[in-house]
């Protein structure tokens, strides 16, 4: 294989992300010519709507799918917590790479942290999770959406739009940006779980080449992609429509396999959690296991009332 063509989104992270991967397949493989594909996807363009309502973190996933499907790209990457756990048909999710620091991340101009906001602050995060787990912290919270990149939610921030918003740790610190804001606090995971995926990157690739699989194999982290299967098979099990509040998260320690896990309403007022450490030898199963224990417990029922929350006044677009 002579070339590689890296399908990504447009925005300056993912960006980074793409440059990163490409600078890894360089140096695996010399002789091997990269060329990056920069497509603007519907999630990225659509900012007037909350992200459940376009369909979810999948809109930042599909053009990236479709350009791969039409033989115009080779793989895409993803940060795994936007690539839902249906890859299609012709596809191959074929890499996961080292997950980093998970947790969220509080940013202010005002305040040190979560617990320093006064009552009825004014907090931006597009996520339904994050909204779930600030809300059942605080309820006394003003909790809206903000939408649009990195940039875009700082400087929304910075005009005073917010008390504080709430990112993903690991974007901020790859893209160097936590000194441009005055006060900023990693968020405990006792506090705010994760979503699947997060802070990983999924390399999608288009099935059927073992010269491409090689490739993208040599990104892979064996650890991160047992944890993120882990993760996707537990938010694979418990379904949902468009986008629904679900954290979960998947460690390994020593020779042991620990899963936490999290659902509810937008609004925090009724979650379900969970949590199980198994050997790791049988670890392959628990993310299954632990849905089908929710799901027994009520969580279904409890997302379905969650959905018809986050959608009162919309019906979500679907693909």
């Amino acid at each position: 294989m002579q070339k590689v063509r890296i399908a990504t989104r447009a925005s300056n992270l993912a960006l980074w992300q793409a440059h990163y991967i490409r600078d890894k397949i360089k140096n695996n493989f010399p002789g091997i010519e990269v060329e990056i594909i920069k497509i603007t996807s519907k999630g990225d363009r659509v900012l007037d709507k909350p992200l459940a309502l376009i369909g979810g973190k999948g809109h930042f996933t599909k053009e990236l799918e479709d350009e791969m499907l039409a033989g115009n790209a080779d793989l895409a990457v993803h940060s795994l917590k936007d690539l839902p756990v249906t890859i299609p048909k012709g596809l191959k999710l074929a890499a996961v790479t080292k997950r980093q620091d998970v947790r969220d991340l509080f940013l202010s101009y005002r305040y040190k942290n979560l617990q320093d906001l006064p009552q009825g602050a004014v907090v931006g995060t597009t996520s339904l999770r994050r909204r779930m787990q600030l809300l059942r912290i605080r309820p006394d919270l003003n909790v809206k959406s903000l939408r649009g990149n990195v940039n875009t939610r700082l400087e929304k921030l910075k005009r005073g739009e917010f008390d504080a918003i709430i990112l993903a740790y690991i974007g901020m610190k790859r893209l160097d940006l936590i000194k441009e804001v005055p006060f900023s606090d990693p968020i405990s995971i006792d506090l705010m779980l994760p979503p699947m995926g997060q802070a990983a990157l999924g390399i999608e690739i288009v099935d059927g080449s073992s010269e491409l699989e090689k490739i993208a194999r040599s990104l892979n982290d064996d650890e991160s992609e047992f944890c993120a299967k882990i993760e996707r098979d537990f938010v694979r099990t418990l379904g949902g429509s468009c986008s629904v509040p679900i954290a979960v998260h998947a460690t390994i320690i020593d020779s042991n396999v620990n899963l936490k896990a999290i659902v509810g309403l937008p609004d925090g007022s009724s979650v379900i959690e969970d949590e199980v450490s198994v050997a790791k030898a049988d670890g392959f199963k628990i993310g299954v296991e632990m849905a089908q224990r929710m799901i027994s417990k009520g969580a279904l029922k409890l997302l379905k009332k969650a959905e018809e929350m986050a959608f009162k006044d919309e019906r979500c677009e679907r693909f």
